[in-house]
């Protein structure tokens, strides 16, 4: 594609990528429906937000009736939650593929407004879906001629062969110490913190290009919305998928108890609190619905951009999308 830079009506991506994306897109639907799984809609504004202390919301005010529910609405960080309300409700295995947005998120991997795919699995474990992932990647990695190998391996044993550090027992002061050099801010951060930019720091920079690791069982502390399985130490039964230094995808094997999902909410709110930040209402519909009963299941979210990015071989989100946030 011919552009000059100051051409702002212009894409960013070549019609190749344009192109490469529907290919993706047409992939992932025969993918599911090869599998039996059901593609669904699920709304993009909502009345609860993303209580979890490392997301922001973007919200916006609603003019119409009061009778139609609460005037502020909460674009949708992902679509999780009423996927989860649907799986109570007995629709099964399902995805949705769609766009989300996240406040905040800019720069050479992150635009405010992305794309992502999210499934469940009913009866699955996150060691199964984790094996998913993979084949679906490999699939997309087919469109451009390339397959690569997978790498499996536990949180613990990845931060002891890359850095020598005990991920779950090391003191924070150990943690910090590999991340000196960078001059981080230590106020207010947490030992997950530090985990956490060692990883997108230390680690992630250092993967092998093209291969796909499935990295799992997390700290318990990371938790988020997984089990959390008994031992010593306790670990999340969560898993992320990269392909080389690029995230991909988040999975759990979903938390199912209401109570204990209602606890962790309090939990984020109170770290947002204590951060000054913005506490989003908390998403009563899941809970009712986890009340209900949310069948055992596995569900993970795919960066489709992230994957897109892999594909056609660029570390700049803008080459695979039309218009970026700075010309939407």
């Amino acid at each position: 594609m011919n552009r000059t830079p100051d051409a702002r009506w212009a894409p960013t991506a070549s019609i190749q990528a344009l192109r490469m994306r529907a290919r993706l897109y047409a992939l992932v639907r025969h993918f599911f429906e090869d599998r039996g799984v059901l593609e669904v809609e699920t709304p993009i504004l909502s009345a609860a937000g993303n209580t979890d202390p490392n997301i922001e919301s973007l919200a916006l005010e609603f003019s119409g009736p009061r009778a139609a529910g609460a005037r502020r609405r909460w674009l949708r960080t992902s679509p999780e939650y009423p996927l989860k309300r649907l799986l109570a409700a007995g629709v099964g295995d399902c995805y949705e593929l769609g766009r989300v947005f996240r406040n905040g998120e800019a720069g050479a991997r992150h635009n405010p407004e992305f794309t992502m795919l999210e499934w469940y699995r009913v009866g699955w474990d996150h060691r199964r879906l984790a094996e998913e992932v993979a084949d679906l990647v490999q699939a997309a990695l087919g469109l451009v001629g390339r397959r690569t190998s997978v790498r499996r391996c536990t949180y613990a044993e990845l931060y002891h062969e890359k850095l020598g550090i005990d991920a779950f027992n090391d003191s924070q002061e150990t943690l910090m110490a590999p991340l000196a050099v960078y001059g981080i801010d230590p106020d207010g951060l947490s030992r997950d913190d530090w985990l956490d930019l060692l990883m997108t720091h230390l680690i992630q920079p250092a993967l092998p290009a093209g291969r796909i690791l499935v990295l799992s069982d997390y700290p318990a502390s990371q938790c988020a919305l997984a089990r959390v399985r008994d031992g010593d130490p306790p670990v999340a039964e969560r898993f992320e998928v990269f392909l080389g230094p690029l995230e991909l995808a988040n999975g759990y094997h979903e938390l199912c108890e209401a109570s204990e999902q209602g606890d962790r909410f309090q939990r984020d709110l109170a770290r947002r609190r204590g951060r000054g930040s913005v506490e989003p209402p908390v998403d009563g519909h899941l809970l009712d619905a986890l009340g209900h009963g949310l069948p055992p299941c596995a569900g993970v979210a795919l960066g489709v951009d992230r994957l897109l990015m892999a594909m056609v071989g660029t570390d700049q989100i803008q080459d695979v999308l039309a218009f970026p946030f700075d010309r939407a």
